[in-house]
């Protein structure tokens, strides 16, 4: 992880010219008023500047001293508190080091950087094309993801292939441009008591860039070693003033394309490499998005952001062999899986000051739409009826999600005597509407068993689902004396459809001496079910078999012993220590505790007749030929409690080699090991939970993953070279040949070793305006173990790209183009 100081170092050596002083107070002034007593952890302006900030728009500000830090606003109520004072574990990454990392996407330069951070390798289906990331081995949805400190929506799009992530519905980061972020903080730490449901793991916060004087792009460009899956990354930023230093308006804009890659064997049934099942999708998006402020008064700020993005995606599945249909495809056919997807979001709210209280009034209106289809494909059962059959279907089924957020807060710091600091209080109140829908694909897609590959949705499966939430919360946070930090948290909440909740959080800082702080926290959370997880039905179809997902409400999940879903709810304890023992070194040591009761994973996992009946008691029709025992059918339930225990570490150091220049050293490390401790039964006395579903809860996540490296810089140059380990997975392999073939209860343990990749970056500033980059990420093209031939599917998928690892695509190799104008 690249240290939060990073920047820091360089503006300890730099000369601040009168003339760069004027324009940054000009720049600031416009978007930092009331800022140092704004009301909610919502912000449009974070700059690494003095805490103690004048509060009014057209004042001077200070430039920052040597000793202060960027300002934080994740996981506090506090307007002064910063990330090195954090009572919490906090992260932050800058726009400058997401660059460093040559990755087009938001979430791929994520992992590269936080060593809690996983993401699956590939997930078969349209799940394949959804951006979701984890925190601390847990799912996504138990991470919540701010823009701005508001609530972010999720994506439509279930991940509904087996893996880890199974079950999701994630937020897709990169419906974001990457151009748009100033920086990325990252709470690490239980916060459904500040922020409401999902926030178990952790927070991550987008905060958008709000320049009012400046212009910058950037190109990317690479491939793989192996020669495919180029991907092209063009972006744009452009921030302008508003009326003379009292707002600011900026522009976003990103386009990305990313074609297919292959790592697949040969198909054991043509003995030839024509099965690209193996690899990624090919991607295009473009997005859009602002961010804007302006005063209104010296007292009274409105502020918007928005978002819009577009992505058409292209996901291949399992080679089709001639015999399906030779009237059509003679030589055989590779379906692929298409996903449209629109995603769009807006922000409009204001805040100022009232009678020395700060307030901050906003509504969010979010989501996507997307439309499943399938193209180079056929419906055998339509053909044998009718003599015809379409090669291309769309819509499959479609999928609506929609979340509408109203906020409003207060906030105000009391000075009072026994005090070491202002007694700061907030307040504040919540109200959110959440949609789900679920729209049939067209009537060829569902005919019979469907397309090969994908079954389209009929309309007994289609459904429109929605619910209230009702929010409020209360916040309290001081010093009890000089050096010695508490914040208090409390909010209760009721969902309509399923009750009533409320949650607390306690922490507290000490800092013994300027040299050692030490703090802790203890909190409870909950996740309420998603609309998806109580209304979610798809069916996917392999060459031998197929996997159904039921709602778990329906009378076919019924049958296989399904109950009505709980919320999630969980116990989080944390203790660290942060040390500076000397001037430009700083360390950080946190250990933590997740308890999570009534997980909500998909289960019930039944197969051979009795998942048949089941799926098509739901209205699912299964093509012939199929191997029973390689037809399942899941819904979603409470299947497990876990507990997940671990321990972030980081440091950084700034070194000094005078004329050879400076290198700022970094070190980043997550242990992680979660264990189940009690597993749930259905109604009908059956474990929700086989081995495979227990080892994507505890052994599919590295129990270690650490970032550890530097950046080199002298005048015009720089080099970063960083190595990420990845500790060893256990995956758990179903057989494919022999007695087990297909079993859903025998599986084979197969581990995947510890990993490396090495990450390096060369740098060279041409002009003030223009900077290349030449880089390779993993460079000596390290890749995961090919698993055992008695579980390789078709002898094609022999990489198993569920574990969350290094992944099976190998090196990628890239160049850089970054243009900024002040």
């Amino acid at each position: 992880m690249r240290s939060v100081c990073c920047g820091l170092a360089e503006e300890k050596k730099r000369v601040i010219t009168t003339r760069k002083l004027a324009l940054l107070v000009t720049s600031l002034a416009g978007i930092l008023p009331d800022f140092a007593a704004a009301a909610t952890a919502d912000t449009t302006a974070t700059k690494s500047i003095k805490t103690s900030v004048l509060k009014k728009a057209h004042r001077p500000v200070e430039v920052a001293s040597k000793e202060d830090e960027q300002v934080i606003v994740t996981g506090t109520r506090d307007p002064h508190q910063t990330a090195r004072k954090s009572i919490s574990p906090i992260v932050v990454i800058s726009a400058k080091q997401l660059q460093q990392t040559g990755q087009a996407d938001l979430r791929d330069a994520l992992i590269q950087m936080a060593p809690s951070m996983t993401r699956s390798n590939m997930n078969i289906g349209n799940s394949n094309m959804t951006d979701a990331i984890q925190l601390r081995g847990l799912t996504p949805n138990q991470t919540l993801v701010l823009v701005n400190g508001k609530r972010r929506h999720t994506t439509s799009v279930m991940t509904d292939y087996t893996g880890p992530q199974q079950g999701s519905i994630p937020v897709d980061i990169d419906m974001i441009p990457v151009s748009a972020v100033d920086h990325i903080e990252i709470l690490q730490d239980g916060a459904a008591a500040q922020y409401g449901s999902d926030a178990i793991a952790g927070v991550v916060n987008i905060i958008l860039k709000h320049s009012a004087h400046e212009l910058t792009a950037q190109a990317i460009n690479g491939g793989y070693y192996a020669g495919d899956g180029f991907t092209s990354g063009e972006s744009v930023n452009w921030g302008t003033d508003l009326g003379k230093g009292r707002g600011f308006f900026d522009l976003s804009a990103e386009y990305k394309y990313m074609d297919h890659t292959d790592r697949g064997g040969m198909d054991d049934r043509t003995g030839a490499y024509d099965n690209h099942v193996l690899g990624n999708p090919r991607q295009m998006r473009e997005t859009i998005s602002y961010n804007m402020g302006y005063h209104i008064t010296d007292h009274i700020q409105a502020y918007s952001f928005a978002s819009f993005g577009h992505v058409n995606g292209e996901s291949y599945q399992n080679y089709r062999l001639p015999t399906v249909l030779p009237e059509v495809y003679p030589n055989g056919f590779s379906p692929q899986i298409t996903l449209a997807q629109n995603d769009y979001s807006f922000t409009g709210g204001f805040k100022g000051q009232f009678i020395g209280w700060d307030w901050d009034v906003s509504t969010t209106y979010g989501g996507n739409v997307a439309d499943v289809g399938m193209f180079d494909t056929v419906n055998p059962d339509l053909y044998a009826a009718t003599g015809k059959t379409p090669t291309r279907f769309s819509p499959m089924m479609t999928f609506n999600d929609t979340e509408w957020t109203t906020d409003a807060g207060i906030r105000r710091g009391f000075d009072v005597p026994l005090l070491a600091g202002p007694l700061n209080f907030a307040l504040g109140a919540q109200y959110r509407y959440d949609t789900y829908e679920v729209g049939a694909g067209e009537p060829a897609s569902y005919y019979g068993g469907g397309p090969s590959a994908d079954d389209g949705l009929s309309p007994m499966s289609a459904s429109k689902n929605f619910r209230d939430v009702t929010a409020g919360y209360m916040d309290l946070s001081t010093q009890l004396m000089k050096g010695w930090q508490l914040d208090l948290a409390g909010r209760v909440e009721h969902y309509t459809d399923v009750g009533n909740t409320e949650t607390g959080k306690a922490s507290m800082r000490y800092d013994i001496n300027p040299m050692i702080g030490l703090r802790g926290t203890i909190s409870n959370g909950f996740r309420a079910p998603t609309l998806a997880e109580e209304h979610y039905s798809d069916m996917g179809v392999s060459p031998t078999g197929a996997s159904g997902i039921l709602p778990v409400s329906s009378a076919a999940a019924r049958l296989l012993g399904s109950r009505p879903l709980r919320p999630e709810r969980s116990m989080n304890y944390s203790a660290g220590i942060v040390i500076n023992p000397i001037p430009r070194m700083h360390i950080s040591v946190d250990v933590y505790q997740i308890s999570l009761r009534n997980r909500i994973t998909l289960g019930g996992v039944y197969n051979g007749q009795t998942a048949i009946d089941a799926l098509e008691a739901g209205g699912f029709g299964l093509p012939s030929g199929l191997i029973p025992e390689d037809v399942t059918a899941q819904y979603f339930a409470n299947t497990a409690n876990t507990r997940t225990r671990g321990m972030d570490i980081t440091a950084n150091y700034e070194t000094s080699f005078g004329r050879f220049g400076t290198v700022n050293w970094d070190v980043a490390i997550n242990l992680n090991d979660p264990v189940i401790t009690r597993t749930a039964t259905d109604e009908n006395g059956n474990s929700l939970l086989n081995a495979l579903y227990r080892g994507f809860l505890t052994s599919y996540t590295p129990h270690s993953k650490e970032i550890i490296g530097g950046t080199w810089r002298k005048d015009k140059w720089s080099v970063s070279i960083h190595e990420i380990h990845y500790g060893n997975v256990v995956s758990q392999q179903q057989y494919v040949t022999g007695p087990y073939a297909y079993s859903n209860t025998v599986y084979l343990p197969f581990n995947n070793g510890a990993n490396q990749q090495t990450n390096i970056l060369v740098g060279y500033q041409i002009s003030p305006r223009w900077r290349v980059s030449l880089g390779a990420n993993n460079i000596f093209n390290a890749k995961q173990p090919i698993v055992p031939k008695s579980t390789n599917y078709l002898g094609v998928q022999r990489y198993n790209f569920d574990v969350q690892q290094i992944g099976f695509n190998g090196g990628y190799y890239f160049f850089q183009v970054n243009y900024s104008m002040k």
